[in-house]
């Protein structure tokens, strides 16, 4: 009996020490803060061959200076681009991604961050669908035709 209450106390103590929120522990942080705009950014349908460029926007709502020390896509088709300057408390930055948009079909994709952020390992997602030519300029006539 002595066991089992001992383990149901236990089971219970963690519940009971983790009373503050999430938001509470980012606020009395006295390190830097991502704080994304977006986690995700979904292409959706678009032409072989086209552009492949997104942004990533971030605040750094921490107190001191955001440092990513790097960044990482899930594969050879997915490219990120880090700010080379650390981010100071207050102020903005940008994380570039660049897709291969050669490739035909859909994709979801990580970029992986890291940091000296709170949350030190960030993951960031690209999802999408590319379209053979012939596919999207169909598509392009039908959403013209709608329109109208």
């Amino acid at each position: 009996m002595k066991k089992i209450l001992f383990l149901l106390f236990v089971g219970i103590l963690p519940f009971t020490l983790s009373a503050q929120s999430e938001e509470e522990i980012k606020k009395d942080f006295t390190g830097p803060v991502f704080e994304f705009e977006n986690k995700v950014i979904d292409y959706g349908d678009i032409a072989a061959n086209s552009d492949g460029n997104r942004i990533f926007k971030f605040k750094n709502i921490g107190k001191s200076p955001l440092i990513i020390s790097s960044v990482k896509g899930s594969c050879g088709c997915t490219v990120p681009t880090k700010p080379e300057e650390p981010i100071m408390p207050g102020e903005s930055g940008e994380i570039k991604v660049k897709y291969a948009t050669n490739r035909i079909g859909p994709f979801s994709k990580q970029v992986t961050i890291m940091s000296n952020a709170y949350e030190s390992k960030v993951i960031l997602r690209i999802k999408g669908r590319v379209l053979e030519n012939e596919t999207a300029e169909l598509q392009k006539k039908k959403s013209i035709v709608s329109d109208n």
